[in-house]
């Protein structure tokens, strides 16, 4: 295993300081009101969000960001640009943020605050790795955050939480290699339920997560 690899999995283990644990992407609200229910709803709701959604949005513009020719102030402002509304933008800027000042606080590297996608772009431009292993982990932390918040908000155990992220695998994979053969011409999301969640959680009275 490379060094390379190593440092790219810290920077996307839950220990990583970007307060993912505090970030539902909707989810909350889906679960409150009983659209997640189960496991079943929870892969397909996840399984959506990644193929449809921010995930395959996101898959996008980090391979863009990954190219050593990158424009990374452009694309960073069409990563603003594309937040479907207030909260989705806090949650990938705040957490952006917060990653580059830990990675240049690690590397003495200058990372201006981008948004989560362009920021891990930026970073692991310098790594020896292939775009579709950037991608597939990224991917894959994005969505065990979301199954992990679910862990703890809904009646669903360890096992069946794993299990459900285990069922992402392949499609995680299939996103990954897909976004390296794609351009911004590509970028588009049709996640209408989960960008919903999301408006809808800017005025939920009880809330836990921040979005």
């Amino acid at each position: 295993m490379s060094h390379d690899l190593l440092t790219l999995v810290q920077w996307l283990s839950p220990a990583f300081p970007t307060g993912g644990f505090a970030y539902s992407h909707g989810l909350e609200v889906a679960i409150a009101v009983g659209a997640v229910a189960d496991g079943v709803a929870l892969q397909r709701w996840l399984a959506d969000v990644l193929a449809h959604g921010a995930g395959r949005q996101d898959a996008i513009l980090l391979v863009q960001a990954l190219r050593p020719d990158a424009d990374v102030a452009a694309l960073d402002a069409l990563a603003r640009a594309l937040q479907p509304s207030a909260e989705r933008l806090s949650e990938t800027l705040e957490q952006g943020t917060a990653f580059a000042r830990t990675v240049a606080g690690l590397t003495g590297r200058c990372l201006p605050p981008r948004c989560l996608p362009v920021a891990l772009g930026e970073a692991a431009s310098v790594l020896d790795l292939a775009p579709a292993q950037v991608v597939a982990l990224y991917l894959h932390g994005f969505a065990s955050n979301l199954v992990s918040i679910a862990m703890r908000f809904m009646p669903l155990g360890q096992s069946e939480g794993q299990g459900v992220l285990a069922a992402l695998h392949p499609l995680i994979t299939d996103l990954a290699d897909q976004a390296v053969h794609l351009s911004l011409d590509d970028l588009g999301s049709c996640a209408l339920g989960a960008d919903m969640a999301a408006m809808q959680h800017e005025t939920q009275d009880v809330r836990i997560f921040r979005t």
